[in-house]
């Protein structure tokens, strides 16, 4: 317990906490509800208008000590594994995965709350949430989770550092939306979001958002989907 105390006091000094980036709204861009930041650009303003409940970040959906609960029970695990740099279908680079059926109490009480607002009344949940630990210079590469596997509702908590989301229809590369995503947020993508657009998470190198640099370090995501129909 005292070595994971350190760890977070030492992931508190270098993932600092998220920027509250200048906030303007673009014509092809939307902020979310009062003062937040804008949230969400696209190709065009009718485009995100059209996926606007489709495509959600709920921001600071968990807390700095919420976030702690979660690394204390997934840093052991993650670090027993090494980085790869090649995924069986090419979707992902420089990552570790794992998933996860059984969770302490405040984790529980954590993933509850996702499942709560993410996931309509007696929807059937994919059991095993599945955690990705991306490197630095990792990424995740443009791809359309598998129909087979998961239903029409993905979601995500984004934990240790801010990051960019690209969403690009799948047979209309003109037509896409970028999304931020700060640390500690929620992102939810249904419908037709998660049916006809790619999804992606830039590169740091590559990590814009309205002409915005979003330094990416170390991120970790947590994420639930629920069952095919």
């Amino acid at each position: 317990m005292r070595i994971m105390k350190l760890f977070l006091n030492a992931a508190k000094s270098v993932y600092k906490s998220p920027v509250r980036y200048l906030s303007f709204l673009a014509d092809s861009g939307l902020k979310a509800d009062g003062d937040e930041p804008l949230l969400i650009v696209g190709s065009s303003r009718a485009l995100v208008q059209r996926l606007g409940s489709q495509v959600e970040v709920k921001t600071a959906f968990i807390t700095e000590e919420e976030e702690g609960d979660l690394l204390l029970e997934l840093e052991p695990g993650l670090k027993k594994k090494r980085y790869e740099f090649d995924h069986w279908d090419d979707a992902i680079h420089g990552y570790r995965e794992t998933e996860r059926v059984t969770w302490g109490a405040a984790c529980q009480t954590i993933l509850a709350r996702v499942r709560s607002v993410a996931f309509s009344s007696g929807s059937s949940l994919l059991g095993p949430v599945h955690v990705l630990d991306l490197d630095k210079t990792g990424y995740i590469k443009p791809h359309i989770d598998s129909v087979k596997f998961c239903g029409s509702t993905i979601t995500g908590l984004s934990l240790l550092s801010d990051s960019v989301m690209r969403l690009v229809k799948e047979d209309v590369s003109s037509e896409w939306l970028d999304v931020l995503l700060p640390r500690r947020s929620l992102y939810i993508l249904r419908d037709q979001a998660r049916y006809n657009f790619t999804h992606e998470i830039l590169k740091d190198e590559e990590s814009l958002f309205n002409g915005h640099r979003v330094p990416r370090q170390r991120r970790i995501s947590v994420i639930c989907r629920n069952l095919p129909a």
